[in-house]
C-alpha cells in the first residue's frame, strides 16, 4: 500500500507543469504581473528569473529588483509563485534546473515579434525539450515597459497607475522631490538590451 501511494505521488510530481518567466524587472510594472498572474492560472508553479548581469547598467541592483519582484507577487496575492534571481547560465539551463517545460515571454505590440520570433527559434535548438509560451499584453499594457516607467518617474510624473504599490515607493524614494533637479544619467534604452538578454544568456546577446 506505501509503495503503490509514494509511487502516486512521484507519478503526480512529473505531471506538475513549471514555466520560467524571466525579465530583468528594472523596475517590474503591472505589465510584468499581469504576465505571471495569467501564466500562473496555466501552469501550476511559476519561477519568476530575475536577470541578475544585465550588459547595460540598471536603474536598481540585483537585490533590489528581486526585492521588488518578491513585494509585486506578494501584492499580486498569486500562491503558485516563486522569485528567484539567476546570472551565468544560459536561460534554459536555470529552466531544467527548475523542473521547468516553457519559458513564459510576454509581446506588447508588433515590433517586439519578430525578436521573439528568432529568440524562441534559438532556445528551441537550444533546449528542444523547453517550449516557449507567449502571452500577448492586455490593450491597457500594451505601451508599457520598465523604460517608460523608469524616464516618466525620473522626471516628476506619476507612475502610480502602472506599477504596484512597492515599486511606486521605490521610484519615489530613489528620485526624491518630483519637481527638485533629476538626476544627471538616464538608463533610457537599457531595457532593450537587459530585458532581450534575459530571454536566453546572461552576459551578452551572443549564444553561448
Amino acid at each position: 500500500m506505501g509503495a503503490v501511494y509514494w509511487r502516486h505521488v512521484t507519478e503526480l510530481t512529473r505531471m506538475r507543469r513549471v514555466a520560467l518567466f524571466p525579465a530583468t524587472f528594472d523596475p517590474p510594472t503591472l505589465g510584468h504581473m499581469e504576465t505571471i498572474a495569467r501564466s500562473a492560472a496555466v501552469f501550476d508553479e511559476i519561477v519568476v528569473a530575475v536577470y541578475a548581469e544585465p550588459a547595460k547598467a540598471t536603474l536598481f541592483t540585483v537585490a533590489e529588483r528581486l526585492a521588488l519582484v518578491e513585494a509585486s507577487v506578494l501584492e499580486l496575492g498569486v500562491p503558485n509563485v516563486r522569485v528567484r534571481s539567476y546570472s551565468a547560465q544560459l536561460t534554459v539551463e536555470l529552466a531544467r534546473a527548475e523542473g521547468a517545460s516553457a519559458l513564459i515571454r510576454g509581446l506588447r505590440a508588433v515590433s517586439d515579434f519578430d525578436y521573439e520570433l528568432q529568440l524562441a527559434h534559438t532556445n528551441k535548438v537550444l533546449a528542444p525539450d523547453i517550449e516557449t509560451v507567449v502571452l500577448l499584453a492586455s490593450a491597457k499594457y500594451s505601451f508599457l515597459s520598465s523604460t517608460i516607467v523608469r524616464e516618466v518617474a525620473r522626471l516628476g510624473g506619476d507612475v502610480s497607475p502602472w506599477v504596484p504599490r512597492a515599486v511606486a515607493v521605490k521610484l519615489a524614494e530613489r528620485f526624491g522631490d518630483p519637481h527638485g533637479v533629476p538626476p544627471t544619467h538616464s538608463v533610457l534604452g537599457s531595457e532593450a538590451g537587459a530585458d532581450r538578454i534575459a530571454g536566453f544568456v546572461t552576459t551578452d546577446d551572443r549564444v553561448r
